[in-house]
Formats: structure tokens, C-alpha cells, sequence
């Protein structure tokens, strides 16, 4: 009986620590896996202050809106607030399903959408607002992309880091806080400038 009974904890330890390693893996891999891509996209949370200066960027704009990397929804929800049907990409589904409660929780669920889904294969033809948390090894790349898909009525915003050939239509904040926003119908042709 002392056999099966060390046999049963056995069992019991070795589930539970194969369960907990299960979660654990769950839960740490889409935080983690983003830095392992070949441009590395990792969560940084915006702060109150970028929050401001990007809203400040959309007074007297109207339309659709998307944040590419939306992280935990912050940008998205600020602007449903300010009246804005906005939309987040994200690829880490913990912050896209937390993303989701946040916007339920502030009441604004019905002007928001968040998607779990890898940027570049996304069209954001069909929005007039885009703001983006991008590094610099991405935002030539994204650039491109954006002059072709977008209509000449859009204006992206870039936060902490600028897109490499447009020059920006207006700027805000300081050092992190810095929000870069450019009006595409100013920006088209930067191989020109």
C-alpha cells in the first residue's frame, strides 16, 4: 500500500508540474516569439503622454482608424472614445483577448474591433487614420506599403521612431513621447525629395 501511495503522488507532482509547464509555455511564448522574428516586434506599452500626443494628431480627423501593433488596445480605445470606429492588429492573442475586455470594460466595445494577425498581411486600404509602434528595421518596409494600399486622404502617425523618407506634416512630444504624423497626400514621392 506504501508503494501505491508514493506511486499516486508521484503522479499527481509530475502532473502538476507538466500542467503548470504547459501553461507556463502557453502564456510566455506569444510575449517571446515576437523577438525571435527577423525584425523584432516586441510589447511596449504607450505611454499616457504618446496617448495625448496621437490624439492631439487626430483633432478635426474623422473616419476609420487601425493601430498596427496594437499591443494591449490602448490607442484603439482612446480613440473610440473620441468618437473614431477604430480597429487594432495585434499577434499575440493574450493581449488582443485582453485588448477586448479593456475596450468592454471602458464601454466602448461597440466602436472597436481587435485582430490577431501578422501586419504584413493585412491591407489597410480601407482606413484614413493608421498609427504605428514600429521599430526602424521595419519602417522602410512599412512605408512602402503603406504609400501603395492607402488613399491620398490618410495620415499616419508614427510613434518613438519616424518613417525613413516622408517628412513629417506635424510633430509632437519629445524623446520617447515623440509622435511623427504625415499627411500621405504630402508624403507621396519621397524617392523625388
Amino acid at each position: 500500500e506504501g508503494g501505491s501511495r508514493r506511486r499516486s503522488w508521484g503522479l499527481l507532482i509530475t502532473a502538476g508540474v507538466g500542467g503548470t509547464l504547459v501553461a507556463l509555455y502557453a502564456v510566455v511564448t506569444p510575449f517571446v516569439t515576437p523577438a525571435l522574428r527577423k525584425v523584432c516586434l516586441p510589447f511596449v506599452p504607450a505611454t499616457s503622454t504618446q496617448i495625448q500626443n496621437v490624439l492631439k494628431m487626430l483633432e478635426n480627423r474623422s473616419g476609420s482608424l487601425v493601430d498596427i501593433g496594437s499591443g494591449d488596445g490602448r490607442i484603439v480605445i482612446a480613440a473610440a472614445k473620441r468618437g473614431f470606429k477604430a480597429v487594432g492588429y495585434e499577434l499575440n492573442p493574450w493581449l488582443v483577448w485582453y485588448s477586448r475586455y479593456r475596450a468592454w470594460r471602458d464601454g466602448v466595445h461597440q466602436n472597436t474591433k481587435f485582430y490577431i494577425s501578422d501586419l504584413w498581411k493585412v491591407s489597410f486600404s480601407h482606413y484614413t487614420n493608421v498609427v504605428v509602434f514600429g521599430v526602424p528595421q521595419m519602417m522602410p518596409q512599412l512605408e512602402k506599403k503603406l504609400e501603395e494600399e492607402l488613399e491620398c486622404n490618410a495620415r499616419i502617425i508614427a510613434c518613438r521612431f519616424p518613417f525613413p523618407c516622408w517628412i513629417p506634416d506635424h510633430t509632437t512630444g519629445e524623446g520617447i513621447d515623440t509622435v511623427w504624423a504625415y499627411d500621405l497626400k504630402h508624403s507621396r514621392g519621397c524617392e523625388t525629395k
